[in-house]
């Protein structure tokens, strides 16, 4: 083969982790958890999300915001136009497809928001699914919340449109009840010389995001924060994939978290794809789990797919492991117990994730159940 037929055949090569983008729900087959994309989780678990449904609702929301953020309607060619992308699973396939509940949240141009719009979502029980999505317009700052919570089994579509030279810090808090379920699709295009920071809490329920991120031009800058609490019996997976298919483009992805109970288990896929137009990029991903208890499962596979040497730095990491001995002891030779010693390394292990959040109600709530995982631990249940 020829060095320039080589180069082709490079050129046109896609991410093995994630399959061809389709609003088509025959084109997503029902998975048998053989699949690359399903192997590490718990179909069963999520097969009400991955069936149609003839009994289909939608969440309660309810919303804090003002002029000039608005808040519209969308009919389904219409949500499919705005899109960042098609569906790339079932499970958000089908959730763009069926649901009753296609939303347009718009901040225009130049708009500069002092307070965060808050949005609340809440299960009252039962199947509910959501097309959404939020655009933010040229030269915007923003910082928007979307938090979860009651109970359901819930699957979501949302596109996330920020424009250039934009400023988004968006934040998502999945805080379910027990015995809720949450899958679905988020994606993210960032335009030039924008800036996106967004985080992703996941606590309750049985969860599977698909997140992905793109850039609409040069300069863009994406950091992607992510913070989760996994009990006995839990599944939370989180699958990320950035997508640098533009120059001079950079991205941070940083997710830790902590499983604690017989059965917990969490699964964290990383992937960066360093397209061959992309020059002169910057990225770096990191997965860390702490394990508080036996009987844990954490799986955490980082990967770069990279299609051209020309890229100012790329690199990975992940870690599984318990409480760190070194900090234990330097804390227990201070005088302080084993107990208080474990629960301030817990404290640290996050607080780099809370404090990236920048809306104090938020992080103290987090903190709070920081404080109360810590307190089951104690107790030995």
């Amino acid at each position: 083969m020829s060095v320039d037929t080589l180069s082709a055949a490079i050129e046109t090569v896609e991410s093995h982790l994630h399959p061809t983008p389709s609003w088509n729900v025959d084109d997503h087959p029902m998975p048998t958890g053989r699949e690359e994309i399903w192997r590490f989780s718990p179909v069963k678990r999520f097969r009400a999300l991955l069936s149609p449904s003839d009994d289909l609702g939608t969440l309660d929301w309810s919303g804090q915001f003002s002029a000039p953020v608005t808040v519209t309607s969308l009919t389904a060619d219409e949500a499919r136009a705005l899109a960042v992308e098609a569906p790339v699973d079932r499970v958000s396939s089908l959730a763009a497809e069926q649901t009753v509940h296609r939303t347009h949240i718009s901040i225009p141009a130049n708009a500069e928001l002092s307070e965060p719009v808050v949005f609340t979502a809440t299960g009252v029980d039962g199947r509910a699914s959501d097309h959404y999505v939020l655009s933010v317009g040229n030269f915007a700052r923003a910082t928007v919340v979307v938090k979860f919570e009651g109970r359901a089994t819930y699957s979501e579509k949302l596109d996330v449109i920020v424009g250039d030279g934009a400023s988004l810090n968006l934040i998502t808090v999945q805080d379910w009840a027990d015995g809720s379920v949450h899958g679905g699709q988020r994606s993210i295009r960032v335009g030039r010389d924008a800036q996106v920071k967004a985080i992703t809490v996941s606590i309750g329920g049985d969860i599977r995001l698909q997140e992905n991120a793109r850039f609409a031009g040069p300069g863009g800058s994406l950091q992607q924060f992510g913070l989760y609490l996994v009990d006995a019996g839990q599944h939370i997976e989180h699958r990320l994939f950035v997508d640098h298919n533009e120059p001079h483009t950079s991205s941070n992805v940083d997710y830790r978290g902590a499983l604690q109970g017989r059965g917990a288990h969490s699964v964290w896929i990383g992937d960066v794809l360093i397209r061959k137009v992309a020059e002169g990029i910057e990225t770096y991903e990191s997965n860390k789990n702490l394990v508080l208890t036996d009987g844990c499962q954490a799986d955490s596979v980082p990967n770069l797919e990279i299609e051209t040497g020309e890229i100012a730095g790329a690199g990975h990491s992940s870690t599984t492991g318990r409480f760190d001995d070194e900090q234990l002891f330097y804390l227990r030779s201070r005088g302080i117990s084993e107990a208080e010693a474990r629960r301030l390394v817990v404290h640290g292990f996050f607080n780099d994730i809370i404090r990236r959040i920048g809306v104090p109600d938020i992080e103290d709530h987090l903190r709070e159940i920081v404080e109360n995982e810590l307190a089951i631990v104690g107790d030995g249940r």
